[in-house]
């Protein structure tokens, strides 16, 4: 299962990496011809690519989301939430929150608290319960978490790396995250066996919960899959972008696959991703390991066409002399098809105050099994994700269309 560290790994590699700019980054997908920009229906929320709370962060999606202490009419609108079809769950960071929401207890009473560890980070904070409402859509009692380093003492399984948290502005770039991904739950039947991310906080100190771990309808929780409809998954739509890039652009996500006259699949191709992945072929290599992540401002892939990579300002990136127009395969399940994209030079667009166009990265970690597709995939498409057992008129999720 994908989970939310694919992300912020890279997140925080941007915002090390251009922390001192403005971070205007330009990357435009290949346009397809069923991109169609739905403005108008109840299962519509807007979206816009415009450099973030902050204004240095590019390429990167954000919406507003309504909190509510369930139950009541006390609610709060948090603006600037990353829409992240690589994770799955809604996060706020403390800071941005002004309603007290009720916290979730264990079995034993005492509160619980969620870490996620990762490549160059990690997230902590406690687990809370809120009414949550995208667009007119509502789902109740939604397990979400918190991001405080503060809230409790943040135990040594999630410091033990020596890598810094995410759960500030500074670090995150973002007021929240918004995981739309594959899954309902953000951990699944792994934290009832051998792997848990869940603890309970007594008095004493944070310690991972005992036995059977945090039950399935107690995890952070996607809240598309809680609403009463249009909850099978999510469309993200955005428009083409030039190659020279856009200052910000406009867009929407687009609750329910095959639900309403409003997120038909079209023509799109499905490419099932039972695991979270797909096999992406690009220069005749193969990375069984590949993903389609909104969540991550750039296409982060191998460079093994010896693109030119930048220097310490935008450490990480590619900079071409000029813009390279490349190919890969995507496949899964018996289907296939072609993507044509562009890589500019990363120093060029960090300049240009432009916070969608072509940007590349290399991969994080090894091995570099993967080529991650991140938001300039997105730019002219619209992207189906399927909740994993959701039932659409493309079959049962997981699975991604485009």
């Amino acid at each position: 299962m994908r989970n939310i560290w694919v992300v912020l790994c890279r997140i925080i590699l941007c915002l090390a990496a251009c922390f001192a700019c403005a971070f205007s980054v330009g990357c435009g997908g290949s346009s397809a011809a069923n991109n169609v920009i739905t403005t108008t229906g109840s299962n519509v929320a807007p979206i816009s690519v415009n450099g973030g709370p902050q204004g240095n962060y590019g390429d990167a999606a954000f919406i507003s989301v309504t909190v509510c202490v369930p139950g009541t009419s006390t609610c709060q609108t948090v603006d600037d939430v990353l829409v992240d079809t690589g994770s799955y769950g809604l996060r706020i960071l403390s800071s941005a929150l002004t309603v007290s929401l009720p916290q979730q207890k264990a079995a034993d009473g005492n509160p619980v608290a969620e870490c996620l560890t990762f490549v160059g980070s990690y997230t902590w904070g406690p687990v809370q319960t809120a009414d949550v409402q995208l667009g007119s859509e509502t789902a109740s009692s939604v397990p979400i978490q918190v991001l405080s380093d503060t809230d409790y003492h943040v135990p040594d399984g999630c410091t033990s790396s020596g890598d810094p948290s995410a759960d500030t502005l500074d670090t995150l770039g973002a007021n929240g995250i918004l995981g739309v991904g594959l899954f309902a739950q953000d951990c699944g039947s792994p934290c009832l066996a051998s792997y848990n991310q869940y603890f309970e906080c007594p008095s004493s100190g944070c310690v991972y919960i005992p036995g059977a771990g945090e039950p399935l309808d107690q995890q952070v929780v996607n809240p598309v899959a809680l609403f009463a409809k249009d909850n099978n998954g999510v469309i993200v739509e955005l428009p083409s972008v030039p190659s020279g890039g856009e200052p910000s652009v406009s867009g929407s996500l687009v609750f329910g696959i095959g639900t309403e006259s409003n997120n038909t699949l079209g023509s799109a191709k499905v490419y099932s991703a039972p695991e979270a992945a797909f096999t992406t072929t690009f220069n005749s290599q193969t990375y069984p390991e590949s993903f389609i992540d909104s969540g991550s401002n750039a296409l982060f892939f191998p460079n093994t066409t010896d693109i030119a990579e930048c220097g310490s300002e935008a450490s990480g990136f590619y900079c071409p002399a000029a813009p390279v127009n490349l190919s890969a395969t995507n496949e899964a399940g018996g289907v296939s098809g072609t993507v044509d994209f562009t890589i500019a030079d990363a120093d060029s667009i960090f300049n240009a105050n432009d916070f969608a166009g072509d940007l590349g990265g290399v991969p994080i970690g090894t091995p570099t099994n993967y080529f991650d597709w991140g938001l300039p995939f997105f730019f002219g498409r619209n992207v189906f994700v399927a909740i994993d057992g959701a039932s659409t008129s493309g079959g049962t999720g997981p699975y991604w269309a485009y």
